[in-house]
């Protein structure tokens, strides 16, 4: 661990990134409000993403339809179009290595560099050059804002203080006076339960957070996180463990027009495929199911929250995965035909472990079926991969109206190709 004496970090966070993609495609939606709907073909359901122009109207960036036209009542609503921003992300990311050899992706919408001997003696200048090749290369419309800071976490809550289209240059000496008005929970790795374990701890402000000690931190985190924050925000380069995924899965917002449990059912069935795919092409084997439902009663009523979970045994092929559905769902104990719609379907594996580290003499031998699955769902995904679609599946494949199923829009997530077959 060291304290850098100068910046050695930029960190770039697209500018409402959906939205101004959106902007840079079509011509009359620029300088005007937008809103980003979560599916197509229907009006039901809020926004997802906002527009610079409609935040600065009031508009947050998840919404009500109806609270969105409260606040900004011309407001343009505009489908989400999931596989026209991984194209925008991937240019953005092919721009920025024209100058910089390796971004690290963040996220869809946000990416961070190490800068070279010329950036870090003109960061205001390296800002204005990658600034230009994402307008050549993406468009003008599509803009962030960039900090530029001693580690990656300040240079992140630096670019926050310049936008849209800034850029803030935190140098060591500027610090902890440039930080000292932020708000505990404007900071990377703060929500609101964090906030209130501060609070408890008598630290209120960023004056008072950087005036404890690396173990207090440690303490109210109660792991090491914690005392990682401290060093980062006092301007220390601190490599963090890569993190090993956890959980892979899909869910889904369904129209209220969605009567009874069968439709709702194939849509949970699909996802469970998609869900699954994701585990082969990531190389893990799952453990455990989980199937998440919000079911409303009464049309207008509250959504009511339902879920269960499953084992399965070490397995990654669609017909363990839908047998773990199939088991996960029969505890719902409904009929098809049952007075209720279902406002939301949520499946994931857990459990993960990666295939080269399974124990196939003990996992193959639980069903005397299990290597024909594997095989066989092998199989399909190598005809699926050649047509570039789901050519074919096991059993129905009833993708839910707005489309995108498994492909949505996602902040943390890059979608892949494959999402959207």
């Amino acid at each position: 661990m060291r304290k850098p004496g100068t910046i050695e970090h930029a960190y770039l966070d697209f500018d409402s990134f959906f939205a101004s993609v959106e902007q840079q495609r079509r011509p009359w939606l620029r300088g005007r409000p937008v809103g980003i709907r979560p599916t197509t073909g229907n009006d039901w359901g809020g926004i997802i993403a906002a527009s610079k122009e409609a935040k600065a109207a009031g508009v947050r960036g998840v919404m009500s339809r109806r609270d969105a036209l409260k606040v900004c009542p011309d407001i343009a609503f505009v489908s989400q179009d999931p596989a026209m921003y991984r194209r925008a992300h991937n240019a953005a990311v092919a721009s920025v290595k024209r100058l910089y050899a390796e971004p690290a992706v963040k996220s869809i919408d946000e990416m961070a560099v190490r800068l070279d001997p010329r950036s870090i003696a003109d960061p205001h200048a390296a800002a204005a050059r990658i600034k230009a090749v994402l307008a050549e290369d993406v468009g003008p419309f599509v803009t962030c804002s960039i900090g530029f800071a001693p580690n990656r976490h300040l240079a992140k809550v630096a670019c926050s203080e310049d936008k849209p289209d800034g850029a803030m240059v935190w140098r060591p000496e500027d610090l902890p006076d440039a930080m000292l008005h932020i708000p505990l929970r404007a900071l990377p790795g703060i929500g609101q339960g964090m906030e209130a374990r501060l609070d408890a701890a008598g630290i209120r402000d960023m004056r008072g957070l950087l005036a404890t000690q690396p173990k207090q931190l440690r303490r109210i985190w109660g792991n090491v996180a914690g005392e990682r924050f401290w060093y980062v925000m006092h301007g220390y380069e601190v490599t963090v463990p890569k993190s090993e995924r956890s959980m892979i899965g899909h869910g889904r917002v369904l129209p209220a027009e969605w009567r009874g449990l069968k439709r709702p059912y194939d849509c949970a069935r699909m996802l469970t495929v998609k869900a699954a795919r994701r585990l082969r092409r990531q190389n893990y084997h799952a453990n455990r199911f989980y199937l998440g439902l919000k079911l409303r009663f009464h049309p207008g009523a509250e959504p009511k929250g339902w879920a269960t979970e499953v084992e399965i045994a070490t397995a990654q092929d669609d017909y363990s995965a839908l047998d773990a559905l199939k088991r996960s769902w029969a505890r719902l104990g409904m009929a098809e035909d049952a007075p209720v719609n279902v406002a939301h379907v949520m499946v994931s594996f857990s459990g993960l472990v990666k295939t080269d580290a399974c124990q196939l003499d003990l996992w193959r031998i639980d069903n005397p079926n299990r290597e024909r699955w594997q095989t066989l769902t092998e199989t399909l995904d190598g005809l699926n991969r050649r047509y570039c679609k789901s050519a074919v599946t096991v059993g129905p494949w009833t993708p839910p109206p707005g489309g995108n199923a498994g492909g949505k829009i996602a902040f943390t997530r890059i979608p892949e190709a494959e999402d959207f077959w």
